[in-house]
């Protein structure tokens, strides 16, 4: 089986301040460390209620600060809300502090809404125009410090020097992004979990046209999902109310904290709200580690994936933990606590 990995987007629930999903985070990724995971991302979305995950570069250092093991890094760093060379600043102060260990995902959206995205843009005197491309070579550019002679940039250096980027990876849920992440040679992660384009199409078009770069020689393609895993199916379908429900009222425009699943089970669904639940479902692995780990068998099998990279939106902290615990045993993840 491939590796495992966590994609966390701090999920703030109900009746509970956003600041201790934080502080859940901490404490998910020190688990995550021990028990086998490969890497740990963390995501960038503004002003949204359900997700306290804003500032990835301040939690890839806590986490880093925390655990020994797995990667760390960003899932990603929405490269439209940011000046290039601040990105390449703040990752190579990461990689500088913990070398070897840090990813730098990119992601071409801003990670919010029209207003929110414009707020975080507006003193970059920008327009509205998708400038991902030439964000991302700016990025490189500063990187190799290939600025031609008598260009402004020529003679900046992003600091600390003498260290190099993370390695890159592209974040996506397209065939749009399938394809450039094969062109500019960087790893590709598939968002499935929300993606509507066809996950083992998108795996083989980054396959078929990836063009080797200075970072990666080899296509190296993760795969996100969805997952609510408990000890029995019964459980996992009780728990993944919460899910279903945050699917509903985001379909609806209403970003809230996270149900608990009590509550998500009391909601008033209508037909339509019953539709988009079905349709949430068909990218949402439920059930026991015996149930989840036979329908990701299958969805790995397909796609090729290279690895594998899990987020879990469970309302109780102590779930979404024994969630990841259950993944790791079905898996077959080494505990490292095992090997010291």
């Amino acid at each position: 089986m491939p590796p495992l990995s966590v994609l966390d987007l701090s999920p703030v629930s109900e009746g509970t301040p956003a600041a201790a999903a934080l502080h859940n985070s901490l404490d998910l990724a020190q688990l995550c460390d021990g028990l086998g995971y490969t890497r740990y991302w963390v995501a960038e979305h503004h002003n949204l209620p359900a997700i306290a995950s804003s500032a990835p570069e301040i939690m890839i250092g806590q986490i880093a600060a925390r655990t020994k093991h797995m990667r760390v890094g960003s899932g990603g760093v929405m490269l439209p809300n940011h000046a290039p060379l601040m990105v390449a600043e703040r990752f190579k102060v990461l990689e500088a502090l913990y070398p070897g260990r840090i990813d730098l995902g990119l992601g071409r959206a801003p990670g919010t809404d029209p207003a929110t995205s414009y707020a975080l843009r507006r003193r970059q005197g920008i327009g509205e125009d998708d400038d991902f491309l030439e964000r991302f070579q700016e990025l490189v550019l500063l990187e190799t410090r290939a600025f031609p002679q008598g260009h402004p940039f020529h003679n900046i250096t992003a600091m600390p020097s003498g260290v190099p980027l993370p390695p890159i990876w592209l974040l996506g849920s397209s065939d749009y992004s399938a394809q450039l992440a094969a062109q500019i040679g960087a790893g590709f992660a598939f968002a499935h979990h929300f993606a509507t384009f066809d996950a083992v199409a998108a795996m083989r078009l980054y396959r078929d046209n990836f063009r080797p770069s200075d970072w990666r020689k080899q296509p190296y393609a993760i795969l996100g999902v969805a997952v609510v895993c408990a000890k029995t199916d019964a459980e996992a379908e009780r728990l993944a109310a919460t899910v279903d429900l945050n699917f509903v009222r985001r379909a609806k425009g209403e970003y809230l904290p996270l149900a608990s699943p009590e509550d998500a089970a009391a909601y008033a669904y209508t037909p339509i709200d019953r539709e988009r639940i079905k349709q949430g479902r068909a990218r949402l692995f439920v059930g026991s580690p015996a149930t989840v780990k036979e329908r990701l068998s299958a969805m790995i099998e397909a796609t090729k994936a290279d690895e594998v990279m899990v987020t879990s939106m469970i309302y109780n902290h102590t779930a979404r933990r024994r969630s990841y615990e259950l993944l790791a045993e079905a898996f077959g993840l080494e505990r490292f606590q095992n090997k010291e």
